[in-house]
């Protein structure tokens, strides 16, 4: 079954009005840089040196804080990281995951054009500091106990 993708806006309405939770799936420094308020960060990849690579513990920390039945919606930069994850979740037995298409800063085509709007151009809340217990390090400890 294909991953559910929806726009900004209506991300922003499922968080305020149907309960779903926000998974931000970019590496902590660019959620530290400013991400939808009261996201969680799990990364998909983490940044280092050599550029970004595999975080083998994603679905773990998901499943430690996540239940199956959990209403949420990935994110990412611009898109691609945030499917890949849903498409991952899907495959783990999460039945209400939907992914943001655009993610944070927008989707752009090979022209380096916009696409799809991300949560910025649209207009919505930023927020800097991450709620407690949203961060990665606090996410990826509940994994781990």
């Amino acid at each position: 079954m294909a991953v559910r993708r929806v726009p900004p806006a209506e991300a922003d309405r499922m968080l305020r009005d149907e309960g779903y939770v926000y998974l931000d799936v970019r590496s902590i420094p660019e959620y530290d840089q400013g991400h939808v308020p009261g996201a969680f960060n799990v990364p998909l990849l983490h940044m280092g040196p050599a550029g970004m690579t595999p975080n083998g513990a994603f679905l773990e920390v998901v499943q430690a804080n996540f239940p199956k039945d959990a209403k949420i919606i990935t994110g990412c930069k611009a898109g691609g990281r945030s499917l890949r994850a849903a498409e991952t979740m899907q495959a783990a037995g999460y039945g209400q995951v939907v992914d943001m298409q655009g993610g944070f800063h927008g989707e752009l085509d090979g022209m380096r054009r916009l696409v799809a709007a991300g949560w910025s151009q649209s207009g919505l809340p930023v927020e800097a500091q991450p709620s407690p217990g949203h961060g990665y390090a606090d996410l990826e400890a509940k994994a781990h106990k």
